[in-house]
């Protein structure tokens, strides 16, 4: 298979991202922690985020739904931030290069359209693509065929000329579905290796 473009996702292939980042400030008992990220502000809660919901109204529905989990949950409206940590420098060092290579780059991200907006500008690596799909944008989420469909009919290539990197193993089955180089990240180095067979990297 030859491919020309490469899509990344962001959040824990190029920014990590951690619900505990924050959580695990405010909950020091970490049976308590790991209740609250099952059961309270959970993956599937953070979907609204990703959806597009506003980041009060999420918080203000989980809120109601755990009255005795209000205090700590109303500290993401203001705290959301805290639930990312630093750049992943070494996935931001391939994506310079892809771009030095002149490799057509593309984002394709879980993401709310608030939140994104708060950070968008903070991080000037992604300045280096040519574009970005955000789903909170969009309204609809990864893996749903639909936004692998906006990615491709907005930026004009077909699955089958672009590597997609996610860290989601139902993310990347779904890409692999619909005709894409699929790579589940585990690391940038494995990354890296996995470039340079494709012929990405030199």
């Amino acid at each position: 298979m030859s491919v020309s473009v490469v899509v990344f996702d962001l959040g824990n292939v190029l920014i990590t991202w951690d619900r505990a980042l924050l959580f695990g400030q405010l909950i020091g008992d970490p049976d308590e922690l790991n209740y609250f990220l099952d059961n309270v502000f959970t993956l599937e809660a953070n979907q609204a985020l990703d959806r597009g919901m506003p980041l009060p109204e999420v918080t203000a529905r989980i809120a109601a739904a755990h009255p005795e989990h209000a205090d700590t949950i109303n500290e993401l409206a203001s705290r959301w931030r805290e639930t990312l940590g630093g750049p992943i420098e070494e996935s931001v060092t391939i994506l310079r290069e892809l771009k030095a290579r002149q490799v057509p780059l593309y984002a394709l991200s879980n993401w709310g359209a608030d939140t994104f907006g708060m950070i968008q500008h903070e991080f000037d690596f992604l300045e280096e693509f040519d574009g970005l799909v955000i789903s909170g944008r969009e309204g609809v989420i990864k893996p749903e065929a639909e936004i692998f469909a906006i990615m491709c009919e907005r930026h004009g290539f077909e699955p089958a000329d672009a590597v997609f990197i996610d860290d989601s193993a139902a993310n990347i089955s779904a890409a692999e579905a619909l005709g894409f180089d699929s790579l589940l990240f585990r690391s940038a180095g494995e990354l890296r290796e996995q470039l340079l067979e494709r012929g990405l990297l030199v």
